[in-house]
Order: structure tokens, then C-alpha cells, then sequence
């Protein structure tokens, strides 16, 4: 069943949200944070059904999956999710353990736009009244100090790979290379939900997110779009450049300025746009490709960001396996050329990437809107 509500304070309804989302074992809460999006925030709580693999043909798996489902479906891609056979990924240590894609039709489903609410649940009026009755306020119970944070890679090691990759660098092997390294914490005792609401205060974005699969989480701020598609219209907003934020006023466009004038950053971005360039045109209608917006400069709370919006019209017949089989991983999170540059993350990455330099999203039913 589908219901309308109204929702008078949107933060204080999502701080009830997040506490009722303790019950479940399996949710998916996207937040916008207030930055212009299709919906404020977007929730998914429960599973009728889902798909996960790690197998090699994990993609082919779940587009059979996804032609039967008539509902909405969340759920994440993981880096090593083969997408192409010239990337072995070879067999490295995973700690975080999530299946390289894993999707859910969500028992309950929440959308909310201008304080406009819509729910779908067996009963969606008692998922309203159960929501409002939940606490606004995040138990935290006594803070705990976390253990120190370790690397998998000493410093010597790490400065003596970047000597190796800046050498592929100048033998033309490749124009530029996203390398790295994993940090961690072990036996850390902590809440999620008290660490996303700090992160969410600290640095709010456009694409934050806590996602959670039984014993793993995720906790994400995120200012990158991956990919949009909206009917027979797909779109990308890559990011490369940035530039760390003082929040001095006096200084603020000073620094915008800084950002778009750099040449650094201007090269590496262009880069990377003509990578999604070619990734959408194998997509895409003949000539529908386009830059929308290049060397873009927006704010956020910790940094500015140079960002860059591609576009194209796809193909008749096109489905979501083919969509990602085309254009994953984000060529922001490789380099290029793409495929180059991930034999040579396999070759020097100590540690699986996983979810880390995955994708995070929603695929809407027949497939009319896919956002990650």
C-alpha cells in the first residue's frame, strides 16, 4: 500500500527515522543534506527479497533478478565487481566483506520531498504514527576513545610505490592513476548510528548515506555523483580537484578562484571527462554525448570541489547490467586509461577496495530512473 504525509520539521522526522531504523538488519537511509536532489532523503528498511554475489558472473546473476523485480531495488556495486575481462583483481585482504553487489526490495520504502512524505508498507499510516513516536535524540551512552588508526602500508612502502607508478606515469603507460592505501581500526566499540550523526554534522553532503547488511555498515559523505539515468537520459558528475576549505568569508572566492585556475586540476579533470565521455558513448545514441558543465566549482562544508557533468541519450534496449558493465568503476576513482590503470591498482593496491570505491543507489521499477 502507498500513502501521503506531511512532515512539518524534515531534520527532526529524520533524526525519528534513523532511531526506528534500529530494528532492522537490513536498510539503506540516503540523505541529500539539504542540497538540491530528486528527494531530501530516501529510506529502505527490510527485505522481501534479495540478490548477492561475489562470483564472477555476479552481474549476469543479477539482471535476472533485477527483470523480475516490480519494486523499487537499493544496494550497493563493490570495486572488484568484474566488469571486464582484462581485470583479474587478484585475491587480496578483505577486511570490510561485503559481496561485490548485493541488492533488496525494501519491505517499507520512505520518500520525502518539501516536506511532502510518501510511505509504502503493509500498513503505511503505522509506519507514520510508529516513526513520530520514536526518540529525535541518538543514544550514545559513554564516549569511548578509539584505538589508534594503523595503515596496511609503512610510509617507505607507500613513497616507494608512488616512485613506481610515477615511472608507468613518464613511459606513457598511463596519464594519471588513482592509487590507495587502506587505513583501519581494529576491535573498535562503537555506535554507527552516533558516528553517522557526527559525520553528518561535520561534513554534510549530497550523497550521505548509512547503509546497513547484518554485521557490516557503511557510513558515507559523499559529494560525487556516480551515474543518474532519468528515462533515456543518463549522466555523470565526475570529480577531480579540490581544494580545502577555510570557511574565512573574506577569503572564500579567493579560494573558488584558486580551485578553477589551477592547471593541475584542470588537467586531471578533463582527463577524467574524457573517460566518461567514452564510457557513455558505448551507451549511448551516436552524437547524444555531451559536457554539460566543465571545471565546475561548488562549496562544501570541508572543501571546494571541481566537478563536471557529462550526458548522453541511451540506447534503445539498454538495461542496468549494460549501463554498469560500461561505465564501472567511476573513472574519478582509477584514472586513465581506465583499464590500464586498474591492472595497475591490482598490481600495487595492497587490499581489495570493495565498497570503498564502490557505488551506493537505488534502481527504480522498470528501470525508468537508476541513481548511484
Amino acid at each position: 500500500m502507498h500513502s501521503n504525509f506531511v512532515v512539518e520539521d524534515i531534520n527532526v522526522f529524520k533524526q525519528k527515522v534513523l532511531n526506528w531504523l534500529k530494528q532492522f538488519n537490513t536498510f539503506c537511509f540516503l540523505d541529500s543534506s539539504q542540497y538540491q536532489g530528486e528527494y531530501d532523503f530516501v529510506v529502505a528498511a527490510g527485505a522481501n527479497a534479495m540478490f548477492q554475489s561475489s562470483e564472477t558472473n555476479a552481474l549476469e546473476g543479477f539482471r535476472a533478478f533485477n527483470n523480475q523485480s516490480k519494486r523499487w531495488l537499493f544496494g550497493h556495486l563493490g570495486y572488484e565487481l568484474n566488469t571486464s575481462e582484462k581485470i583479474s583483481h587478484s585475491e587480496k585482504e578483505d577486511a570490510l566483506l561485503f559481496p561485490n553487489i548485493f541488492f533488496f526490495e525494501p519491505e517499507i520504502l520512505i520518500t520525502c520531498k518539501a516536506h511532502r512524505l510518501a510511505i509504502e508498507a503493509n500498513d503505511p499510516a503505522e509506519v507514520f504514527t510508529t516513526i513520530n513516536k520514536a526518540s529525535v535524540a541518538v543514544a550514545k551512552g559513554e564516549e569511548k576513545p578509539l584505538p589508534p588508526v594503523q595503515s596496511r602500508m609503512t610510509r617507505e612502502a607507500y613513497i616507494a610505490t608512488i616512485e613506481q607508478l610515477k615511472k608507468h606515469i613518464q613511459r606513457g603507460d598511463c596519464y594519471e592513476i588513482n592509487f590507495c592505501q587502506e587505513f583501519f581500526i581494529d576491535q573498535a566499540d562503537t555506535d554507527p548510528f552516533f558516528l553517522f550523526e557526527k559525520l553528518n554534522q561535520k561534513s554534510p553532503n549530497p550523497f550521505s548515506a548509512l547503509y546497513r547488511l547484518d554485521d557490516k555498515w557503511l557510513l558515507c559523505a559523499s559529494p560525487e555523483r556516480f551515474i543518474r539515468k532519468e528515462n533515456d537520459r543518463i549522466f555523470s558528475q565526475p570529480i577531480k580537484g579540490t581544494l580545502r576549505r577555510t570557511n574565512a568569508t573574506d577569503h572564500l572566492e579567493e579560494e573558488r578562484q584558486s580551485l578553477a585556475q589551477s592547471e593541475k586540476d584542470r588537467a586531471e579533470n578533463v582527463m577524467i571527462v574524457d573517460l566518461v565521455r567514452n564510457d557513455l558513448s558505448r551507451i549511448c545514441e551516436e552524437g547524444s554525448v555531451q559536457v554539460d558543465e566543465l571545471f565546475g566549482i561548488y562549496s562544501f562544508p570541508q572543501v571546494h570541489q571541481m566537478i563536471s557533468t557529462i550526458s548522453g541519450i541511451v540506447n534503445k534496449g539498454t538495461n542496468f547490467a549494460d549501463i554498469i558493465n560500461a561505465t564501472f568503476p567511476m573513472g574519478s576513482m582509477t584514472g586513465a586509461p581506465k583499464i590500464k590503470v586498474m591492472q595497475l591498482i591490482d598490481q600495487y593496491e595492497k587490499s581489495r577496495r570493495g565498497i570503498f570505491s564502490g557505488a551506493l543507489g537505488y534502481i527504480q521499477p522498470g528501470e525508468i530512473s537508476t541513481s548511484m
